[in-house]
């Protein structure tokens, strides 16, 4: 079984920043995709940010301000988030695409955690 626990949300000013984190434990043989997904009220799940087979892939509404990085040891990934705007308003989860030792490739997901953008 895989467990992710994100942290690092909250309320911030527009233009602030923020920076999540994802932490995967339990009993993971390897990894293959790491990224963050945010949902807004009202609105579906998207993607954020991927890493996978050492390339990076940014939804267009946040390249150039949200960085995606990630530790090898722990299992910990990352999002930075800079010059946040009212509209990065949502609840941002991890995503963890692994193969564990007793099962095979299955994707994982993080409870999920407020960030929201308000003066």
């Amino acid at each position: 079984q895989v467990q992710l626990v994100e942290s690092g949300g909250g309320l911030v000013q527009p233009g602030g920043s923020l920076r999540l984190s994802c932490a995967a434990s339990g009993s993971i043989s390897s990894i293959y995709a790491m990224g963050w997904y945010r949902q807004a009220p009202g609105k579906q799940r998207e993607l954020v940010a991927a890493l996978a087979s050492g390339r990076i892939n940014y939804a267009d509404s946040v390249k150039g301000r949200f960085t995606i990085s990630r530790d090898n040891a722990p299992n910990t990934m990352y999002l930075q988030m800079n010059s946040l705007k009212p509209e990065d308003t949502a609840v941002y989860y991890c995503c963890l695409t692994a193969a564990t030792r007793t099962s095979g490739t299955s994707n994982y997901w993080g409870q999920g955690t407020q960030v929201t953008v308000s003066s």
